[in-house]
């Protein structure tokens, strides 16, 4: 089944041109292009969308606002910022907003489809030129870490730490020798002690309070 793309960038010729590149590759339909936020959301209502794939600088509403209104609209939509912004407080601020990936426009298509295929399996994606800054942005002081993660086994840390990293169920298993329904079973004890039930927000909580290990 294809995945379904939304196009958003008042850019045409670059619209036009990510198109055409996403459309050479059969795993993938474009439903739909816009120019700005508002009519972003007004397609979303009309098409069945999986990603939107959207700047950030956009007129009458902002991507980090148009990404707040997709999320509260249709939360199982995955926006994916493609931006030439790479400040680390607004690559937070969008994924704070609910973003499960944000690339720079500099990207290579390969990476752009790579980014669409990782959203779609509930996984965060943060191109490496941008991931290293944002994520000491997000980072609390140490005592906060320590406080708010509390709840928490050392054992449920080190899972929600791989998760943070966008490993897989069978990559985290490999990499604290466990088995994979052990790690399934501590991601719910995650999930229900934090009161978190997506991928993308554990994600997100963990890179806020310094789990992360960028480098390994």
């Amino acid at each position: 089944m294809k995945i379904r793309i939304l196009l958003a960038d008042d850019h045409i010729v670059m619209r036009d041109g990510i198109r055409a590149l996403l459309e050479k590759h059969s795993d993938f339909e474009v439903v739909a292009v816009a120019s700005n936020g508002r009519e972003t959301l007004d397609l979303i209502r009309k098409h069945d969308v999986d990603v939107v794939v959207m700047d950030i600088s956009m007129p009458h509403m902002t991507g980090i606002e148009a990404a707040q209104q997709i999320k509260s609209l249709s939360p199982k939509v995955k926006v994916l910022a493609l931006s030439v912004h790479t400040d680390n407080e607004l690559v937070a601020r969008m994924i704070e907003a609910g973003a499960s990936g944000y690339l720079p426009k500099s990207c290579e298509i390969d990476e752009l489809i790579e980014a669409i295929h990782t959203v779609m399996k509930n996984r965060t994606y943060l191109s490496p030129s941008v991931v290293d800054s944002v994520f000491k942005f997000m980072q609390k002081e140490p005592s906060q870490s320590d406080s708010s993660l509390s709840p928490l086994t050392p054992r449920e840390r080190d899972v929600l730490q791989k998760i943070a990293e966008g490993k897989t169920t069978k990559e985290t298993a490999s990499l604290l020798c466990v088995s994979d329904s052990t790690v399934e079973s501590h991601r719910q004890n995650i999930m229900k002690k934090l009161d978190i039930h997506t991928i993308a927000e554990l994600t997100k909580y963990a890179i806020r309070h310094g789990l992360t290990s960028i480098e390994s």
